[in-house]
């Protein structure tokens, strides 16, 4: 994979406050738009990494993701914004930071009122298990539509074992239950025909590569579970997804089985389609 570039933030346009970690709309010193997840806010690096591991696994997985690169921010950049928490925000953020390429008229997926192809939904449901994303729902899509494809965004939700490495290696192969509630399940084609489409496409070099692209300073030490610096973390993250991508992986049986209880599970959805 090409390694990610890095730019310098050089102007804050305006926040996005739909979520809660408040990105924001920047321009950048290479003249591009970007969409900017700060290193301050919420999970704080960790929703950074998730962001970036799983995102650049959507990628190799021909999935369609906004481009990412590291951003560089100075919190003199945010010294004549008039709101304090905004100010706050950039202040905290000082360093290197992760940013998407801004989809200008793009509309969010509003489920079942924008055609989505059978297979192309299996692959997401596919990917958003194996990554354990849990912020893929008819209440929050985490779905553009722009450019005539669909695309995928914020994955700082996503690999929630790094919340807790505390018995992580005893959790790789657990169900992931919570994909009973993808918002793409009740329209995705088989899950299995999927499986053997995706699951050659990565592989524990694709893994490493882009773990290697995680910045030090994003990789805090986890002593209480004998990940004693930032080379451990990663050997963690790459194992923990290749063993999950070869293991017993319950998390597919568990995501086949939902797709199987599909009338049910589409009565659900409705219940929750926000028009």
């Amino acid at each position: 994979m090409v390694p990610l570039r890095t730019v310098a933030a050089t102007r804050y346009v305006t926040p996005l406050r739909e979520g809660g970690s408040m990105p924001a709309i920047v321009e950048a010193d290479d003249l591009g738009t970007y969409v900017l997840k700060f290193r301050g806010a919420g999970q704080g690096t960790k929703a950074l990494v998730a962001e970036l591991v799983a995102g650049q696994i959507a990628a190799a997985l021909g999935l369609a993701v906004p481009d990412m690169v590291f951003m560089e921010l100075d919190p003199a950049l945010g010294q004549n914004e008039p709101d304090a928490e905004i100010r706050a925000l950039i202040k905290s953020s000082a360093g290197v930071n992760l940013a998407f390429d801004y989809l200008p008229g793009s509309l969010g997926y509003e489920p079942g009122l924008l055609p989505v192809d059978r297979d192309l939904a299996a692959r997401v449901v596919w990917f958003d298990a194996l990554v354990t994303n849990v912020d893929r729902t008819p209440r929050n899509t985490n779905l553009l539509m722009s450019r005539g494809q669909l695309w995928l965004i914020d994955h700082g939700a996503a690999l929630y074992v790094h919340h807790r490495w505390a018995g992580w290696r005893e959790r790789i192969q657990t169900p992931f239950p919570r994909i009973s509630e993808h918002v793409l399940l009740p329209f995705a084609g088989s899950i299995e025909a999927a499986d053997a489409r995706l699951r050659s496409r990565i592989d524990q070099s694709t893994i490493e590569g882009i773990v290697a692209e995680l910045p030090e300073d994003w990789l805090a030490p986890e002593p209480e579970a004998e990940i004693e610096n930032a080379a451990a973390l990663r050997q963690a993250y790459t194992t923990y997804l290749i063993e999950r991508l070869n293991g017993p992986r319950q998390w597919l049986a568990e995501a086949v089985a939902a797709h199987g209880r599909g009338p049910e599970t589409l009565k659900v959805r409705e219940t929750h389609r926000v028009v």
